[in-house]
């Protein structure tokens, strides 16, 4: 919940112009719901990709507030970030709630993100895989082979957005281990190796590489880092 709309679009131009120079990565910006027309014309025929930060499952209706897939494909974009630790542990969203927003999202073409992770004292107790292992079975329930490629997973340590703490290269690894298992499991080696990814907690340009390289870490869901072009780009750089 950052930049006023002349803020979001000089972010998304800055994105844009220093684009080209990144290599081997996508990337995508997910602005403020309000702004997405606004920067759908300043990524327009360029590269860079548009998302929303969230979307309610419903079609339309007497949701007050709410913003429907139709809604946000109207408005340009092509992605949508679903689960959102903040979503889940301060607007109190459930697995069941994702899920249902995962299968509206991929029904209207939509690419969905969708997030899991882990708070600090859960980490402590030792349950970081029982944690994310229920929020990927209860968020991707009833979600296809064909559908599950269409969509991208990301790892956010709780503990680590706007912390300042990182998890370690190894930490963050063991967790996309564990989490392209569970599509193997779930589907097969061949699905699970067509799924992004990512991590997103505390990425910055000074750790971005160390964290990228490793084998299970596909790229990086951008927190606060993202509201300079230059930080967004230098993690990209490092991809």
């Amino acid at each position: 919940m950052n930049t006023t709309r002349a803020e979001a679009i000089a972010l998304a131009k800055g994105v844009v112009e220093g684009a080209a120079a990144i290599k081997g990565a996508d990337l995508l910006v997910c602005p403020p719901t309000i702004y997405l027309s606004a920067v759908a014309e300043a990524v327009k025929g360029t590269s860079v990709a548009l998302g929303a930060q969230n979307m309610y499952f419903e079609g339309n209706g007497a949701f007050t507030g709410e913003t429907s897939a139709a809604m946000l494909t109207d408005a340009g974009a092509t992605f949508v970030i679903l689960g959102h630790s903040e979503r889940r542990n301060i607007m109190g969203e459930t697995d069941a709630d994702v899920n249902k927003k995962t299968h509206a999202a991929l029904a209207a073409g939509l690419t969905p993100i969708v997030c899991v992770g882990e708070l600090l004292a859960e980490r402590e107790a030792g349950q970081t895989q029982a944690v994310v292992k229920k929020q990927f079975e209860g968020s991707l329930a009833g979600v296809t082979a064909e559908q599950v490629t269409k969509l991208v997973i990301a790892y956010e340590p709780v503990w680590a957005i706007g912390t300042g703490k990182v998890a370690t290269p190894e930490q963050a690894e063991k967790v996309h281990a564990d989490l392209r298992q569970l599509l193997t499991s779930r589907y097969n080696a061949a699905v699970a190796g067509q799924v992004r990814i990512l991590y997103g907690g505390s990425v910055k340009p000074s750790n971005a590489a160390e964290l990228l390289g490793q084998p299970n870490v596909n790229g990086a869901l951008v927190g606060g880092a993202s509201l300079k072009a230059g930080d967004f780009l230098g993690i990209a750089a490092g991809a």
